[in-house]
């Protein structure tokens, strides 16, 4: 009837949960005896949970070119996710887009989202020392065509941009919201002209950090960090619509520029392309 050796810590072990119980650190003892303390996301681990008594699930967590094997509790949240990433990655957790069907939820499970073995999760953001040394030129870049545009008369009278303009709204063109600021759609930005007349439509590729510009005849897929900077003007006339440029080289030969694109969007745009959406 006596209990065999290591029973009362294999049981303590057990207690431990996937986290986001809320509760204190479990403790536990290792196999040398030694008194050890659990974090909260203890249970959050590359292996070695066989024993926690909870139902794991091994996930493939892809971040700038890097694959991550991890084995996770099925019922841990997001936000738990998201810790675990960032002890892996170094990528805060407000830093981090992560994306499993769309957006994972923080607030949902794992089962809740139906995560299953073997499932691809896609992380997309910087690191702060990322951000700061990539934002830093293309900011004074900026400044520096804000100061030039400034001693020009307004883009939309130039000549080579009023060729353009004087065809007036695309047939097609997307609904705009003047004074409000909204995220990018899920679907792509379309109903827009480029500096030849023609169609294009904009898709922004937050799981591969690109944007796509599409045509009739092709489409061009360009990393974000290749553009160096975004102009905008408002339309004189029809102030809720923009003229927007992507500067894509160091002339102004560079700048790949659409017409027509909706008021509301163009923040949204520009923090995407210029790095900084994970801050929305």
């Amino acid at each position: 009837g006596a209990e065999e050796p290591g029973m009362e810590a294999e049981s303590q072990e057990l207690q431990l949960g996937c986290g986001g119980g809320g509760g204190s650190p479990a403790a536990g003892r290792s196999p040398e005896g030694e008194e050890r303390r659990e974090p909260p996301q203890a249970s959050v681990s590359n292996g070695g949970d066989e024993d926690s008594g909870r139902e794991l699930v091994e996930l493939k967590v892809i971040w700038n070119k890097n694959k991550y094997d991890v084995k996770f509790c099925l019922d841990s949240t997001g936000a738990e996710l998201k810790q675990k990433i960032h002890s892996l990655t170094g990528l805060p957790p407000a830093m981090q887009k992560v994306m499993f069907k769309g957006l994972l939820p923080e607030e949902k499970t794992l089962r809740e989202i139906k995560v299953t073995n073997g499932a691809k999760i896609m992380v997309v953001g910087s690191t702060i020392n990322d951000v700061l040394a990539v934002n830093t030129p293309k900011e004074a870049a900026q400044q520096e065509v804000k100061a030039e545009e400034n001693k020009k008369e307004p883009l939309c009278r130039q000549k080579q941009h009023r060729k353009v303009l004087d065809k007036g709204k695309p047939d097609d063109v997307m609904p705009s919201v003047k004074g409000v600021q909204e995220r990018l759609p899920t679907v792509p930005l379309s109903g827009m002209y480029n500096k030849s007349g023609g169609k294009v439509r904009l898709t922004f590729k937050l799981e591969q950090d690109q944007l796509w510009i599409g045509t009739k005849e092709r489409t061009e897929k360009l990393p974000m960090g290749s553009i160096k900077n975004v102009v905008s003007e408002p339309i004189e006339g029809h102030e809720d619509y923009h003229m927007m440029a992507f500067q894509l080289g160091p002339t102004e030969a560079s700048y790949y520029w659409v017409y027509w694109v909706p008021t509301q969007y163009v923040d949204a745009i520009k923090d995407t392309v210029l790095g900084k959406w994970q801050y929305f």
